[in-house]
């Protein structure tokens, strides 16, 4: 399927790996030009030269924590201060029991997972409301829509966005501008990782065991290939969905057991 975004500018967030990667492979794919970003400068600009030589489209880098300021300006600048697409994305708090997290790490989570996002949506939706097109896609989780015991902050955090924005959507769907939510489960990122060794040690096993187990609890039997988060990205970013918005999309393999 064309998608019908070649030279569409996209700023994505973390995405000098995992789900965040996933998503600029998939918008370079589609002809977009793009603006990536990431903590680790050596890992972004690996990045980004891998993505030229794949696709054959303009990447640019900022690098540093998406929080800051400084940095979001600098992504908007980078994209010509006109970017079309953009992919909210930001890592999780760590596994850890709601008990033990005092209010400087209640604050840094709702700074991380919900109000960066709201921020960098602030900075680029009136000018993708003005040229009459844009796509704001926020990666958040899973435990949005069933939250899991040990990631309560990031649920709250992440919910609270989700609320936030999808009031927003309403707002400026009329100009061809939407704002829906990628809500992954378990992908083989580096982050899953840390869930498995979590894991091993709670059921006293080894992580190779851990992460069998867990692959045999998603009705899927598999974790995610985050190519295909990242397809699900892509086509919530095109010019084909413009009548999706608000929404969050859960990509699982099955594991949440609702219909709603």
């Amino acid at each position: 399927m064309k998608l019908g975004i070649e030279g569409r500018r996209a700023i994505v967030c973390a995405s000098s790996q995992g789900l965040g990667r996933a998503c600029a492979e998939a918008l370079a794919a589609a002809g977009c030009a793009l603006v990536l970003n990431g903590r680790d400068a050596a890992a972004l600009a690996a990045a980004a030269a891998a993505i030229r030589a794949a696709h054959g489209v303009a990447v640019e880098t900022v690098a540093g924590d998406v929080a800051d300021e400084q940095v979001q300006a600098a992504l908007v600048d980078a994209a010509g201060g006109a970017p079309d697409i953009l992919v909210n994305n930001n890592g999780g708090p760590p596994l850890r029991d709601f008990r033990v997290i005092d209010r400087d790490a209640l604050r840094a989570g709702v700074e991380a997972n919900m109000i960066t996002p709201i921020r960098l949506t602030q900075r680029v939706v009136d000018g993708m409301v003005e040229r009459g097109f844009g796509r704001i896609v926020c990666i958040t989780s899973a435990s949005v829509k069933a939250p899991l015991a040990g990631l309560d902050l990031s649920s709250g955090a992440r919910a609270g966005l989700t609320g936030f924005l999808a009031g927003v959507a309403r707002q400026v769907a009329h100009a061809d501008v939407t704002i829906n939510f990628l809500l992954p489960g378990q992908f083989a990122t580096r982050r899953l990782e840390s869930v498995h060794t979590a894991a091993a040690e709670k059921q006293g096993v080894d992580v190779a065991e851990a992460a069998r187990r867990g692959a045999e609890r998603i009705p899927a039997h598999r974790y995610g290939d985050p190519a295909e988060f990242g397809a699900a990205c892509a086509f919530l970013c095109s010019a084909k969905a413009g009548y999706i918005t608000g929404q969050s999309l859960l990509i699982d393999g099955g594991a949440y057991p609702g219909i709603l």
